[in-house]
């Protein structure tokens, strides 16, 4: 690699390392080619990237980024897993991990706020940005739901009472 491809890649990382609401690292050692595919994979669904870069590079790029923190983690085979939801890459990483034993989470990043390996499980149980929309959602939702079935009762309550009353004229 030369030095303007280096430059690149550091320009890259850069990009990744401000845009990102959380970063993961990683070590990747003993994976196959097939098991890394399919952690990219589970992790474009997620909306999420994984980028596997040179440590140096990377050390590089986080000069003077909020998460410069992560830098001492960045030793042997990492791999960075990064989304812009603060949540999607620790919860893909954390359930790959759980699957296989080959990717180990040494610890992460979330802006500022260096994350240790229990940092990212805690991460990672965390609602994503669609449930916590969804369930906002639902509760602005559930009182006009209550308030249309509370205003709708009366009248379907003065309905069975005008027609039991009408069944009990017709029966005498």
């Amino acid at each position: 690699m030369d030095r303007a491809q280096k430059e690149k890649v550091v320009d890259e990382l850069g990009q990744i390392f401000e845009s990102s609401g959380v970063v993961v690292v990683a070590h990747y050692a003993g994976l196959t080619v097939a098991e890394m595919q399919d952690l990219r994979g589970r992790m474009r669904e997620a909306g999420g990237s994984v980028r596997v870069a040179k440590n140096r590079l990377a050390k590089i790029a986080l000069e003077g980024k909020d998460n410069a923190v992560i830098a001492d983690l960045l030793t042997g085979m990492t791999v960075l897993a990064y989304s812009e939801d603060p949540v999607a890459a620790a919860k893909v990483m954390e359930a790959y991990a759980k699957d296989n034993k080959k990717l180990e989470i040494l610890g992460g990043a979330m802006g500022e706020t260096a994350l240790d390996r229990a940092g990212v499980k805690a991460v990672s149980d965390m609602p994503s940005r669609e449930e916590l929309i969804a369930s906002i959602v639902g509760c602005i939702g559930a009182p006009a739901s209550n308030i249309a079935g509370a205003i709708g009762a009366p009248a379907s309550n003065i309905a069975s009472i005008l027609s039991s009353i009408e069944e009990k004229a017709e029966a005498a």
